[in-house]
């Protein structure tokens, strides 16, 4: 099984997996166009330590609470719905409220909650992938959850970078831009999780 299909794959799921984080890391770097590079790599960790973690969790779950599981699984697109709908209806309530207030107002820096709830929104689904890996033994399906971060990492700080980039063009619209991603992504992931 350690052959170069495993590794071509564990590296497709996490590209597949990491796009609604790196959705999300667009949203961000627009959001905080002064962003650091220290910072950038915190929030692209956290994005990867979730897309790491979920799967595991997966894996765990078939191989000790399977039943309980699958009837979780129906609501992992509600909870990610819900989580981003909140979050960019916050980022646009906050984004019109500053305007209405000053033109020139500055950036709204992304707190570390609102990056974890981010971070279990967009990795949530990933759950279900430790039903794909389970006849994997421990050992593997840890190999595969860890590549899946590590690509997950270097995707989302990619997605800060180009948000970064074009959120100093933008000005004080990014963080519209932003919200309504962040609603879009929730409803993505609603929709394909019910279809």
């Amino acid at each position: 099984m350690w052959n170069f299909m495993f590794f071509a794959e564990s590296i497709l799921l996490g590209v597949g997996l990491a796009m609604d984080a790196f959705s999300v890391s667009l949203a961000n770097g627009l959001n905080e166009p002064l962003m650091r590079k220290r910072k950038m790599c915190g929030i692209a960790g956290v994005f990867a330590v979730f897309q790491t973690l979920m799967p595991m969790i997966g894996w765990i779950c078939v191989h000790t609470i399977a039943t309980y599981f699958t009837v979780f699984e129906n609501f992992i697109p509600w909870i990610a719905l819900v989580l981003l709908v909140f979050i960019g209806g916050k980022m646009l309530i906050e984004a019109i409220r500053k305007k209405g207030e000053n033109e020139e107002s500055k950036e709204v820096k992304l707190g570390i909650g609102s990056l974890i709830v981010q971070g279990i929104a967009t990795s949530i689904d990933a759950l279900s992938v430790g039903f794909t890996i389970a006849d994997y033994n421990w050992y593997m399906a840890l190999v595969e959850t860890v590549i899946i971060g590590v690509v997950t990492f270097f995707i989302c700080f990619a997605g800060l970078a180009i948000g970064k980039k074009f959120g100093t063009k933008l000005a004080n619209k990014a963080q519209i831009l932003g919200g309504i991603i962040l609603i879009l992504i929730g409803i993505e992931i609603f929709v394909t999780g019910i279809i």
